[in-house]
C-alpha cells in the first residue's frame, strides 16, 4: 500500500457501523467531504463543515438539476452533440457560521482540543463534536448532527449546539442560504467537472420570522430551483434574532451572551424543490409546505424515521464478514453510499458520483445499470425501478438519437443527465453502444427478480423492444450462420471502434432474446409497439448466430476481432506515474496495443457466464489478467468475481479489498470530486456474486459460494420476488483450513428453487439447508502487468 493510501487509512477508525475520524487535516479535507456526504437520491449535501471553512468543494446538489454548456469540437461532424450538461452546485443551506466573541469559528486558527466526525450507517446521520479554543482565549464545544431524509424526499436537517467550556462569551450565529458559491476551476483531467460561473439567476426572495426561501433559475437549461430554511430555536432568554434576505443570500442571525452551563441549540430545517415547468411562486409554496411539515415533525421524529428506514434496508440487504473488521466497515460504507445515491431518485438518473461531488459533471453512464442496479434490485428494488423509469422517460430522446445515426430503435447516451448525448468523443462515447444492452439486462433482471408485472407492461417491454431494434439495425448477417456487430467500443475504452466485441455481442444476444420472450409473454404490449412475428423471428435468428471470435492458437477469446494480434504494451518501461495511461499517452498508442483499461471480456464472463465453459473462463482470465491495468474503478470487482469462480481465491480477496477501499484509501486519486458509486456497488457484488457465487442467468438465481482463506464467515441477505434469502458461508474459525459449509434460509414467502454448486435446492420458510462447499479447482498462478498487482493493505 502506497504512502498516500497508508495515510488515508490512518484517518479513519475501524468500526463496523460507523466511518469515524478524529483528525482535521487539510490534505484529507476534500476526501472527507465526499465520504461524509449525505444524500437520499434527490438532495445531496457534501460533508463540508457547517461553518463553511475550511472547505474544498462546498457542494449541494439536486438530482436532475443541471446547466447546459456549449460542447465545442476541434472539427465539426455530423451527429456530434453540440451541448453538454453539468450538475449545478445549488443554494447551500448547510452554512451555520459561528463567532465566539471577536473570533470566527475556524479550525485553522486557535487550538483544536478535540475533534471527531462520524457517519453513522444505521442512523443515517453525520455526527460531529469539536472542542475549540479561540485565538481570544474563549473555549467552546460545538456538537452537530445532520441528515438528509430518506422518508421526506425534499427535506434535510441539521441540529447545531453551542456550549461554553469556560465562563462564557458573547456570540453570534449566522444561519445562511447561499447561492452562486465559488465555481469549479478548469482541469485537464476528463474525470473533473466543467467550470460554471454564477449559473443561478435570482428570481424570488421571501423571508418571514425564522424562515426564508430563495428561488433561482438557469439561463440555458431553463430549470428553476427553490431552497428554503426554517429554524427551531432553543436560546437563552436574552437572545436576539434577525432575518435578512437578498438575491443570493438569506441569513438568520442569533446574538446572545452564553454563560457557563448554558447551551444554545438551533435545528435548521432545509427543503429543496426544482422544476422545468412550475413558476417561482409555486416552487416557493412547495418548499414552504415542506418546511411546515418539518417543523411539525422536529428533529427527533425525522431522526427516528431515518433509523427505521435504514433498519429495513439492513434487514434485507446486509453483508456480514468475519475475519477482516476493516473490510466489514468498508463494505457497509460502500453499500450505504449506493443506497444514498438511488433511494429516492424517483425517475431521475443515478450519477457516477451520486450526489457526493461534481465529478464527471454529474453524468450517469452505463455504470448505473451494470454495477449499481444489481445491488439495488436485490436490496432496494423500488430504487432500481426508479432508475429504470428514468431511462424509459428518456426513451423518446434515445429514439431520436438512433434516427439521427441512421439506426432503428433507441440509442441511449454514453453520458448524460437529462437524456441527451453529452460525450464529445465518439470512440469512447457514442460508439460504446453496449449501454443499450446494459439497460436491457438491468430491465430483464429487475422484472425477473421482482415479478413487477405493471412495470413490465408500462416500461420494461418497451425498453427491451427498442434496444433490440437497435441491435437488429446496427448488426448484420454476414451469412446465414453469422450475425456481426461492427464498429463499436466495448467496456475497455483503450480498445475502441472494433468489430465483434465479445461483451457487446453477448449482451446484445441476451437483449434480443429477452425482447422476444417479453413480446411473447405480453402480446398486447408487443401489438402496441407494432412488433411483428417476422421481427421477433429475426431477433431470435440474430441471437442464435451472433459471432464470438475465438483464437484457436492461444485457446482464448479475443476481446474483439483481431485483438490478440495487436502488439503488446511495454509495461516494464511504463513508470507508476504514467497511470492512468489515458492522462499520459495518446489514444492512438493505446488503441493499437493489447492493453486493457478495465475488465471487458472478464466482465462478459460474469454477466454472460452461461456462454463460457469453466475451462474457457480459466484460460481467458489468465490471458487478460496479464494485460489489464485497472485504470478504472470499475475493474477490480469483476476481476475479483471471476478470480473467485475459477479458483484464485487469494487474488479475488485482494481485488475485493481494492474495490472496497477505492474511496476510503483514494485508490484512484479522485475521491475529492465524489464517491465512486459503481465501485461501491461492485463491492457488494464481490461478496454476493464473487464469494457468494450468486448468478442470475435467465431469471433464475443459483449459488456456488467459497470463502477466501482470510475469512471465517460471509453472510449476506438479498431480496428475490419479495422474499428475503439468507446465505451463510462459514467454517471453524479456529481452523482456516477446515472444510466450508453454506446454510440457506428463506425468511418469508413461497418456496424458492435454486441450486448450490449445481445441486438443486428448495428453500422453504423456517427451514435451514446446510450443504458442504466443494474445494476450489487447482489452478496455475496468474500474473498482472508489471507494477499493477492489486494494492494490498498492511
Amino acid at each position: 500500500m502506497n504512502n498516500g493510501a497508508q495515510k488515508a487509512a490512518r484517518a479513519f477508525h475501524v468500526d463496523p457501523w460507523r466511518l469515524r475520524t478524529a483528525r482535521i487535516d487539510p490534505a484529507d479535507l476534500a476526501a472527507c467531504e465526499s465520504l461524509f456526504a449525505l444524500s437520499n437520491g434527490h438532495i445531496g449535501l457534501r460533508g463540508s463543515l457547517e461553518e463553511g471553512e475550511p472547505r474544498v468543494v462546498p457542494g449541494t446538489y439536486i438530482s436532475g438539476f443541471f446547466e447546459e454548456r456549449p460542447l465545442p469540437h476541434p472539427e465539426a461532424g455530423y451527429g456530434f452533440p453540440e451541448s453538454g450538461q453539468t450538475i449545478v452546485n445549488v443554494t447551500d443551506g448547510k452554512l451555520i457560521r459561528l463567532h465566539v466573541g471577536d473570533s470566527p469559528f475556524d479550525l485553522r486558527y486557535g487550538r483544536v482540543d478535540f475533534h471527531e466526525r462520524a457517519l453513522d450507517l444505521r442512523a443515517g446521520v453525520l455526527e460531529r463534536r469539536t472542542d475549540w479554543t479561540a485565538p481570544n482565549g474563549s473555549a467552546v464545544r460545538v456538537t452537530s448532527r445532520r441528515l438528509v431524509s430518506f422518508t421526506q424526499r425534499v427535506l434535510a436537517a441539521i441540529s447545531y449546539e453551542v456550549e461554553p467550556l469556560d465562563d462564557g462569551f458573547y456570540m453570534a450565529l449566522q444561519s445562511d442560504l447561499l447561492a452562486n458559491d465559488e465555481a469549479v476551476e478548469a482541469s485537464r483531467d476528463p474525470r473533473d467537472p466543467a467550470p460554471l460561473t454564477r449559473p443561478l439567476r435570482g428570481e424570488l426572495t421571501d423571508s418571514d420570522g425564522h424562515r426564508a426561501v430563495l428561488v433561482h433559475g438557469t439561463a440555458r437549461s431553463r430549470l428553476r430551483v427553490a431552497a428554503g430554511m426554517d429554524h427551531l430555536l432553543d436560546l437563552p432568554t436574552d437572545a436576539v434574532t434577525t432575518m435578512e434576505s437578498e438575491e443570493d443570500l438569506a441569513r438568520l442571525t442569533v446574538t446572545c451572551q452564553l454563560l457557563r452551563g448554558q447551551r444554545l441549540r438551533v435545528v435548521k430545517l432545509l427543503a429543496y424543490g426544482w422544476s422545468s415547468r412550475r413558476s417561482a411562486a409555486a416552487l416557493r409554496d412547495q418548499v414552504d409546505a415542506a418546511l411546515a411539515v418539518a417543523r411539525l415533525a422536529g428533529w427527533d421524529a425525522l431522526a427516528a424515521q431515518q433509523r427505521e428506514y435504514l433498519d429495513r434496508f439492513w434487514e434485507r440487504g446486509d453483508v456480514q464478514i468475519e475475519g477482516d473488521p476493516a473490510l466489514q466497515q468498508a463494505v457497509r460504507v460502500s453499500m450505504f453510499h449506493v443506497l444514498q445515491a438511488g433511494a429516492r431518485t424517483e425517475s431521475q438518473a443515478i450519477p457516477a458520483k451520486g450526489l457526493t461531488g461534481p465529478g464527471y459533471d454529474g453524468h450517469a453512464f452505463w455504470d448505473t445499470e451494470t454495477f449499481v442496479l444489481p445491488m439495488l434490485t436485490y436490496t432496494t428494488p423500488e430504487a432500481a425501478k426508479g432508475a429504470l423509469t428514468w431511462r424509459h422517460n428518456t426513451l423518446p430522446t434515445a429514439m431520436a438519437r438512433a434516427a439521427e445515426l441512421g439506426l432503428g430503435g433507441a440509442a441511449f447516451p454514453w453520458r448524460t443527465i437529462h437524456g441527451e448525448e453529452c460525450s464529445g468523443y465518439w470512440p469512447a462515447g457514442t460508439a460504446a453502444f453496449h449501454v443499450n444492452a446494459d439497460i436491457a439486462d438491468a430491465t430483464a433482471r429487475y422484472i425477473a427478480a421482482t415479478g413487477d408485472q405493471e412495470f413490465a407492461m408500462t416500461h420494461g417491454v418497451e425498453l427491451l423492444v427498442q434496444t433490440a431494434r437497435l441491435w437488429a439495425s446496427l448488426g448484420h448477417f454476414a451469412s446465414e450462420d453469422c450475425f456481426r456487430i461492427d464498429g463499436v467500443t466495448g467496456p475497455d475504452e483503450y480498445t475502441a471502434v472494433v468489430d465483434d466485441n465479445v461483451f457487446t455481442n453477448l449482451m446484445a444476444q441476451r437483449n434480443l432474446r429477452a425482447a422476444a420472450e417479453a413480446c411473447t409473454r405480453w402480446p398486447e404490449v408487443a401489438a402496441r409497439l407494432e412488433v411483428s412475428p417476422h421481427e421477433m423471428d429475426r431477433w431470435q435468428a440474430a441471437a442464435d448466430v451472433v459471432r464470438l471470435p475465438y483464437d484457436d492458437k492461444l485457446g482464448v477469446h479475443p476481446q474483439s476481432e483481431g485483438f490478440t494480434d495487436h502488439g503488446e504494451w511495454d509495461f516494464e518501461a511504463t513508470p507508476p506515474e504514467d497511470y492512468p495511461l489515458l492522462l499520459h499517452h495518446p489514444y492512438f498508442q493505446l488503441y493499437r496495443k493489447q492493453v486493457v483499461k478495465q475488465a471487458d471480456l472478464v466482465l462478459a464472463m460474469h454477466l454472460r457466464g452461461d456462454a463460457f465453459t469453466p475451462q474457457e473462463k480459466a484460460r481467458n482470465f489468465a490471458y487478460y489478467e496479464a494485460r489489464t491495468v485497472r485504470d478504472s474503478s470499475l475493474s477490480a470487482a469483476p476481476q475479483a468475481i471471476i478470480a473467485a469462480e475459477v479458483g484464485h481465491l487469494d487474488l479475488a480477496y485482494d481485488y475485493w479489498t481494492e474495490a472496497a477501499f477505492t474511496d476510503i484509501l483514494n485508490v484512484h486519486g479522485n475521491v475529492d470530486d465524489g464517491v465512486h458509486i459503481a465501485a461501491a456497488a461492485s463491492t457488494w457484488a464481490v461478496a454476493v456474486a464473487g464469494f457468494g457465487g450468486m448468478r442470475d442467468h435467465s431469471g433464475h438465481i443459483t449459488f456456488a459460494p467459497r470463502l477466501p482463506p482470510k475469512l471465517s464467515r460471509l453472510c449476506f441477505r438479498m431480496m428475490f420476488n419479495r422474499r428475503t434469502l439468507i446465505v451463510d458461508v462459514h467454517r471453524d474459525e479456529s481452523d482456516r483450513a477446515a472444510a466450508q459449509a453454506a446454510t440457506y434460509r428463506l425468511l418469508a414467502g413461497d418456496p424458492v428453487e435454486t441450486s448450490h454448486h449445481g445441486t438443486p435446492v428448495t428453500l422453504k420458510v423456517d427451514d435451514e439447508v446446510t450443504l458442504p462447499v466443494p474445494p476450489p479447482p487447482i489452478v496455475d498462478p496468474v500474473t498482472q502487468p508489471f507494477g499493477r498487482t492489486p494494492q494490498r493493505r498492511t
